[in-house]
């Protein structure tokens, strides 16, 4: 498709499995859950109920490791019928901490985009998760210096993003968001008359999935971050 960002000044990133890697701790942790709980139930059905908790947990908890942690012992005491024995729980706990405390592993090409684009555009971080856990992953990226501004919003909704570029004073038309889901970063940007380019992660948590009538081909999708060099001159 045609896109004409002459108009950009200013370029969201969106963070997890945009800059970094992300989705796959948490599917590397959902294999581990599920193998402590397998005296319990089958893979499929540990698989469903911990996905229906967190979506029941995220008005509570929100978006990130704490929250996904909670959910993944409320779900074992529920699998179990709270027999689930502390050592357990434990070993539930650990799993969060080892995410809390993994290394950020940047994606490629990621600091090369934004070293040339640094002194053309003004680069900001709309994200959303745990602002704590966010905040270190941030520091421990080596990003920070590239950034005018990081938001850590509770969600990514049209509400939020108007709000946002409303407070940053920036002009809809100015701006230009960068992402890897369709559903948190690419369709609320449109709807909002803004701009949005969409590379896809291999790996799509299931709530961030959006059904085939959803899609909108009004925004450019790209292989790799790199490619964005193309366009934004």
């Amino acid at each position: 498709m045609e896109v004409d960002f002459g108009n950009i000044t200013v370029v969201g990133f969106d963070a997890d499995d945009t800059l970094w890697v992300n989705e796959t701790y948490f599917r590397n942790a959902e294999e581990k859950f599920a193998s402590l709980l397998d005296s319990y139930e089958t893979k499929n059905q540990i698989d469903q109920e911990l996905f229906k908790t967190e979506i029941k947990n995220l008005e509570l908890y929100g978006y990130g490791i704490k929250g996904f942690m909670l959910s993944m012992i409320e779900s074992a005491l529920d699998l179990s019928n709270n027999r689930i024995s502390q050592a357990t729980i434990t070993e539930i706990l650990n799993l969060g901490k080892e995410m809390l405390t993994h290394p950020v592993e940047l994606l490629d090409g990621v600091e090369q985009v934004l070293e040339a684009l640094k002194d053309k555009y003004r680069l900001i971080v709309l994200t959303k998760g745990d602002l704590l856990d966010q905040e270190r992953k941030l520091e421990k990226s080596g990003l920070s210096q590239y950034f005018h501004h990081v938001e850590v919003l509770s969600d990514k909704k049209e509400e939020n993003y108007k709000n946002l570029l409303e407070h940053l004073e920036i002009p809809v038309e100015e701006f230009l968001m960068i992402g890897n889901s369709l559903k948190s970063d690419v369709l609320p940007i449109l709807k909002i008359g803004a701009q949005a380019v969409h590379i896809p992660f291999h790996t799509t948590w299931l709530h961030e999935e959006v059904r085939m009538e959803e899609h909108n081909n009004d925004h450019l999708t790209l292989s790799t971050i790199s490619d964005i060099l193309k366009y934004l001159k």
